[in-house]
């Protein structure tokens, strides 16, 4: 057999020379590690190094510090401007319910007829809290109440085909702007009125927000039985809030302090209990008939 001239005994000669090896590109450590089987680092040792170098600066330490002490004067200041603006303490009175309260308040809510006693209670001169006073005003009832119609709304919604999240939050938010908005109207006129009496926006929000009962009882009961129901509802929780607002606001709020002024600023007192009873069933119309259909 015939060899090509360039190979032979000798035909190494025309072989490409091997390129040399890269030089790498880390330095090998692994002898760093040789006491750990593997080549594996011990475990912890890369943390405990890193901590034990942080702990070691003197600018980790001062930074540590700084840092705790920005984060702990944040948290003072936040603390006192909410216990500015919102006191902790009165807002915890109107959440001081029990679940006998709750059923007695609900059943008063729908039938207010038959209650004689409106005055709220006191005891050396501070109101009882709820679960111990049946006229004293919450915000447990409302604050469940809206949250409780907000998801109703979500259902009936659902049911007629008709939901969507972007529709719901019009829905809670549209809700939380009315009550806003009458919380506002009320702290007006009673400042226009010159009542003196123990009303706060915390009172005011409740007896404004116990419309959401109403609300959902009408809901519901036109879901149940149609818009022949749902306006049957309507006209009963909205007589019956009617005259609980009345009662609760011309007893417990605009009471015996104020009865002895001058007749003008007894009418203006009288006009605002009325104008702000008929705003109910205005609002819970408005607030609930585009759910029953």
């Amino acid at each position: 057999m015939a060899y090509h001239s360039g190979y032979g005994a000798h035909g190494s000669k025309h072989r490409a020379r091997a390129a040399p090896d890269p030089p790498p590109l880390f330095d090998d450590t692994s002898g760093a590690y040789s006491s750990q089987p593997g080549g594996y680092p011990a475990p912890g040792a890369d943390v405990a190094f890193s901590v034990n170098h942080l702990l070691g600066d003197p600018m980790a330490n001062v930074a540590m510090a700084y840092g705790s002490s920005i984060a702990s004067h944040g948290k003072d200041m936040v603390h006192k401007e909410l216990h500015r603006f919102v006191s902790v303490n009165k807002l915890k009175y109107f959440f001081a319910v029990d679940t006998a309260y709750v059923a007695k308040k609900l059943g008063l809510l729908v039938f207010p007829y038959t209650h004689q006693n409106w005055e709220v209670q006191y005891s050396r001169d501070v109101p009882l809290p709820p679960r111990q006073d049946l006229n004293a005003p919450d915000l447990y009832i409302p604050t469940m109440a809206f949250i409780t119609y907000v998801l109703l709304a979500g259902m009936a919604l659902g049911i007629q085909k008709r939901f969507s999240p972007e529709v719901l939050g019009l829905c809670a938010s549209t809700a939380l702007v009315w009550i806003v908005m009458e919380v506002l109207a009320l702290l007006l006129g009673v400042y226009l009125a010159t009542v003196r009496s123990d009303l706060s926006t915390f009172h005011l929000l409740a007896y404004s927000g116990y419309k959401y009962v109403g609300m959902i009882l009408s809901v519901l009961t036109g879901l149940l039985f149609g818009s022949d129901g749902y306006y049957v509802a309507l006209a009963w929780t909205s007589s019956s809030l009617m005259y609980f607002i009345v009662r609760s606001l011309r007893t417990a709020a605009l009471g015996p302090d104020n009865n002895g002024g001058p007749a003008p600023r007894q009418r203006l007192q009288l006009y605002l209990t009325l104008g702000a009873a008929a705003f109910q069933p205005l609002i819970i119309y408005w607030l609930t008939f585009h759910l029953v259909r």
